[in-house]
């Protein structure tokens, strides 16, 4: 299994998305903070970021920017509940694999992150 972060600015959104991941096995922290995420890549290993486009003091765009640096190998996923053609973009030049829109739905998130990791 996999050792996955999710950083959402809103608490209950990452708590969701870490319980979802955790019951199939997976590693998962959940972070709200930026520099907290971004401290775990420093001194983990993480094989999936899930980020939120919309954070407190960052964009998930900017966050995985920082997290290539570091990490170039760790695969992401975005998350944002007001897609837009260019926050797409942005975050697919970065390397996102995937897209999913707020509300999460169980099963999609499930399926996209299992696509991920199978690459």
């Amino acid at each position: 299994m996999a050792t996955i972060i999710v950083l959402d600015d809103v608490a209950d959104a990452a708590i969701m998305i870490k319980r979802i991941l955790s019951r199939q096995g997976h590693e998962v922290e959940a972070f709200t903070e930026e520099e907290q995420a971004l401290a775990y890549v420093r001194e983990h290993k993480v094989d999936l970021a899930i980020l939120d486009m919309k954070l407190l003091k960052m964009t998930g765009v900017e966050v995985l920017e920082e997290i290539r640096k570091i990490s170039p190998a760790t695969r992401a996923i975005m998350l944002t509940g007001y897609p837009t053609l260019e926050t797409a973009r942005q975050a697919q030049q970065l390397g996102a694999r995937e897209y999913c829109v707020k509300p999460i739905d169980k099963g999609e998130l499930e399926a996209k992150v299992a696509a991920v990791l199978s690459e």
